[in-house]
């Protein structure tokens, strides 16, 4: 039996994604949340919580668009052309929001409010069109003779907008409960008050695309409910009611990393929801990870280089989050 390259590829890239999600999303959510956080010494604690690893969180960025072209060239093509205005808008709000990231504790008196506008924007940017690029994605997209069929503005739907504030929603989520297992005190409570709402319209909005997504498309209906798939991911759902529980029960008294473990299961679900809707198209609607992968013998070689260098990454990540461990305090920082 031969080695499923393209399988095998699918998961690095999936699991590329799912690490940027996590580790930029409570970085992202950090910004998303400074409009509910006035005070100046707490928005400083908050971005603290980040200063030393946010720029290596981009690193699972980089994989997975690298690893797509080199698996997936044809998917590749085909997104990039399609994706190509919320692609730039994404780029350009990462960018502003490392600029402002810097500038703000940099800046004078009379510009620091002006970089926290930038990075609360920037933030909201960001986050705003990985959603919209997920919507516009899972809608799905025809391809005639290796071209997507539409127009540069396909990409912008109700759906696709519903999801870019959800991915929003969903980070605010992972930089509150962050906050919560970084900080103490006063703006600690503050941050476990906002936690609840968050969390309720977290859900509010997966319930919403969890009914969208298979009364819009056929294909995503038969995958969760005909029988006996429906049997294998009815665990899904009831999984995702039982992280939510966790999260408020361990909001209660003087919580510390019990939220932000229990959002990264809640989030690990979400995501493979969806990967269950699409599986195993890597261009939805119909177009599988098989037919868009790149020829063997470059997977192979390609691959050789991601065992080798993921290995790295991940020593690299896990030692930067072991070294700055513990609680940041007002008036600690890194620049």
């Amino acid at each position: 039996m031969g080695i499923d390259l393209p399988l095998i590829w699918f998961l690095i890239i999936g699991f590329g994604i799912m690490m940027y999600v996590i580790m930029d999303g409570f970085d992202l959510g950090i910004g998303i949340l400074f409009p509910l956080i006035p005070g100046r010494e707490d928005r400083d604690t908050m971005v603290n919580t980040v200063a030393p690893v946010w720029d290596g969180n981009e690193t699972w960025l980089v994989l997975g668009g690298a690893g797509l072209m080199a698996a997936f060239p044809k998917a590749y093509a085909v997104l990039l052309s399609a994706l190509y205005i919320p692609a730039l808008c994404l780029l350009a709000g990462l960018i502003w929001r490392g600029v402002s990231f810097e500038f703000r504790f940099k800046a004078d008196e009379a510009h620091k409010p002006f970089w926290d506008k930038a990075f609360m924007a920037g933030s909201f940017v960001a986050a705003f069109f990985q959603g919209v690029i997920l919507g516009a994605f899972l809608d799905g997209h025809q391809v005639v003779n290796g071209v997507t069929v539409g127009n540069a503005m396909s990409w912008l739907t109700p759906f696709s907008v519903f999801a870019g504030l959800g991915i929003v929603i969903a980070y605010a989520l992972l930089g509150a409960t962050w906050l919560i297992l970084k900080t103490d005190g006063l703006l600690q409570s503050r941050i476990k008050d906002m936690t609840r709402p968050i969390l309720l319209a977290l859900l509010a909005a997966m319930v919403i695309v969890s009914l969208w997504t298979p009364l819009t498309h056929a294909s995503i209906a038969a995958r969760w409910f005909d029988w006996p798939n429906l049997a294998f991911f009815a665990p899904v759902p009831l999984l995702v009611v039982v992280s939510a529980y966790a999260i408020l029960r361990s909001l209660q008294g003087t919580p510390h990393a019990g939220p932000f473990v229990w959002s990264l299961i809640l989030v690990f679900l979400g995501y493979s929801g969806l990967v269950i809707s699409i599986w195993p198209n890597i261009l939805p609607p119909d177009i599988s990870i098989w037919d868009a992968a790149a020829p063997p013998q470059s997977l192979g070689f390609a691959l050789v280089g991601a065992l080798l260098i993921i290995p790295f990454i991940l020593a690299y990540t896990a030692w930067s989050y072991y070294v700055f461990r513990g609680k940041v305090k007002a008036g600690d920082g890194y620049h």
